[in-house]
């Protein structure tokens, strides 16, 4: 029985390795020579074939762990051949070619579709070859990273061909939800290209481990410890317990929040004809816009002057940024309370909760990312009003700017404005809002809200001589401290490292102030840019993939990962102070 299912397993990969070698034909080569009907029907005759694999060993091997898997497949190969019967029958009147060509599209999607699920399942023997939740997590923006420069360098991806330097820069900055480009993403790259970058955003913003999980426990209904550690690194969850559902959470709320955000961006620019493809634009900024990635397939983004004095669609896409940069853990927290506050409220007996259901970390963010918020708006509105700000007449039209300058430093890296057209103290600002980024367990990038305002509670604290920070009736951990202290010092040495060595590389006339918008830019995986980026030598565009990594995984979490002694010390040495003035 162990031999049979080993084969089957062989059988798996070459199938698995023929679905690969077609997408990537498919999709990657002679893109416009891939509608003859030879083409079509081995497509078709893939899918058959996955059909009567998946269920020969479903029946053969029911009783056994996992099969699950086999089944699912199954389900989804054999929705695929009836929805293409369906197409066929109500085109009946018409030639087999035409039939072909209108199955086509429906079989490649499901073959993509099937494809990615077999590499959750590959992800998912990773776990058991190697264990540190850390080099697993780092290693997955890795992998994605690669496999999309290798994708972006397919002939179909872009219009005039890519480099693999500029390929690497595009794809680690899609998986890192940057957002800073080398190319222009409307009109360098095709459709092929700009799915490929939406793919890229989407599992860099949820992450491959979420999603990997999110099918495990949802197709087979359980999962692995070591499953369950990296999954509750990623996502911030304390415990393992409801892990797997805290993911399932995840994944749902976010697809959630995409798909309400896509409908809205539809129907918001109904009537703008310079959007051709409104459908694709509206999943695409939606995607973007939720992930804090900031790409656009607009020429000159959303500065374009058909999009540009668009408010509506610009509170829109701030809604969307708000969402993903404010994290799950905090949204599920508040939806928690405010569910609590209406059942009580409709009862006839009220109930008094002894125990808070506002977490400290809650009230941390939410304060701090209001502070951050309104003062930055206030700021800018003031120190920009007769700048950029003067594009726009109308108070509705400064006011939405305004708050959409606020929020987009936040990681987002949308603009509707040029940037290199601000004044120098409110590009300042950006770079601080940039810095600070958005909050612990988000889409976003940055220090994030709560290092930030922990490293200020700690100045008071230290200020009025207390040794311990107290916020809310409750006493903050020295550790928390200690962490947003070394995650704060480690963004200044990388940002101020790589500055150092784009001036090096670039010119001696290099403007100082650009390139450190840049590097902050990069490293809190924002994506504004003062139109520097594409003007780069090749030195300096790794300088910023380098950069760009290290803000998305967190250098502190990577140096934890390799550096964690599993022994503990169960000893200390004499304490000494040392002097600080």
């Amino acid at each position: 029985m162990k031999r049979d299912s080993t084969t089957l397993n062989y059988i798996y990969r070459f199938f698995d390795a023929i679905v690969l070698f077609f997408i990537v034909f498919d999709f990657g080569y002679d893109f416009q020579e891939n509608f003859n009907n030879p083409h079509v029907i081995v497509l078709l005759s893939l899918s058959v074939g996955l059909l009567g694999f998946n269920a020969f060993k479903y029946f053969k091997h029911r009783n056994q762990k996992g099969i699950r898997v086999a089944l699912v497949n199954m389900i989804i190969i054999a929705t695929l051949l009836i929805i293409s019967g369906i197409v066929a029958i109500v085109n009946s009147d018409f030639s087999a070619t035409y039939i072909l060509q209108k199955i086509k599209p429906i079989l490649e999607g499901g073959l993509i579709f099937y494809f990615l699920l077999r590499l959750f399942v590959l992800v998912r023997l990773i776990y058991d070859v190697y264990f540190n939740p850390t080099i697993v997590f780092v290693g997955s923006f890795v992998i994605l990273a690669l496999a999309g420069a290798f994708l972006m360098m397919l002939p179909s991806a872009t219009t005039n061909g890519i480099s693999f330097t500029n390929a690497l820069f595009t794809a680690t900055s899609a998986v890192c939800v940057t957002g800073l480009a080398v190319l222009d993403t409307a009109t360098d790259f095709t459709y092929i290209g700009q799915s490929i970058i939406l793919v890229l955003i989407q599992l860099g913003g949820i992450g491959i481990l979420t999603f990997t999980s999110f099918f495990a426990f949802f197709f087979r209904g359980s999962s692995s410890f070591k499953e369950g550690l990296n999954t509750r690194d990623f996502i911030a969850h304390e415990g393992l317990k409801d892990v797997f559902r805290a993911a399932l959470n995840v994944v749902i709320f976010t697809l959630s929040v995409e798909a309400v955000g896509a409908f809205f961006i539809y129907f918001s620019i109904a009537h703008t004809p310079e959007i051709k493809n409104k459908l694709f634009f509206s999943v695409f900024h939606s995607i973007s816009a939720f992930c804090n990635a900031g790409f656009s397939i607009f020429p000159n983004g959303l500065f374009n002057e058909s999009i540009r004095f668009h408010y509506v669609f610009q509170w829109i896409i701030m809604i969307l940024i708000f969402f993903g940069g404010l994290g799950h853990n905090i949204v599920f927290n508040f939806y928690q309370y405010l569910k609590t506050f209406v059942t009580d409220f409709f009862r006839k007996k009220k109930v008094r909760k002894s125990i808070r259901i506002i977490t400290l970390n809650t009230k941390i963010v939410l304060y701090t990312t209001a502070v951050l918020l309104i003062g930055g708006w206030i700021f800018l509105f003031f120190s920009e009003y007769h700048h950029t700000l003067e594009t726009h007449p109308t108070i509705w039209g400064k006011v939405t700017t305004t708050a959409f300058n606020t929020i987009t430093p936040r990681t987002a890296g949308f603009n509707v404005i040029d940037f290199a057209d601000m004044g120098i103290p409110s590009l300042l600002f950006i770079i601080f809002l940039m810095w600070v980024g958005a909050s612990p367990a988000s889409t976003g990038g940055g220090i994030k809200t709560s290092t930030f305002a922990l490293a200020t509670l700690n100045i008071y604290t230290v200020a009025r001589g207390k040794s311990r920070i107290q916020l809310f009736g409750r006493r903050i951990s020295s550790e928390s401290t200690m962490r947003a202290f070394a995650i704060l010092c480690i963004s200044l040495i990388v940002i101020g490292t790589a500055i150092m060595a784009i001036l090096i590389f670039e010119p001696k006339d290099t403007p100082l102030l650009t390139v450190a918008f840049e590097c902050f830019s990069a490293y809190s995986t924002v994506g504004l840019s003062l139109n520097f980026t594409p003007t780069l030598s090749e030195p300096s565009k790794y300088v910023l993939i380098a950069v760009m990594f290290i803000g998305r995984i967190g250098m502190l979490n990577l140096m934890v990962g390799l550096l964690r002694q599993l022994n503990h010390q169960f000893y200390e040495y004499p304490k000494e102070n040392i002097l600080i003035n």
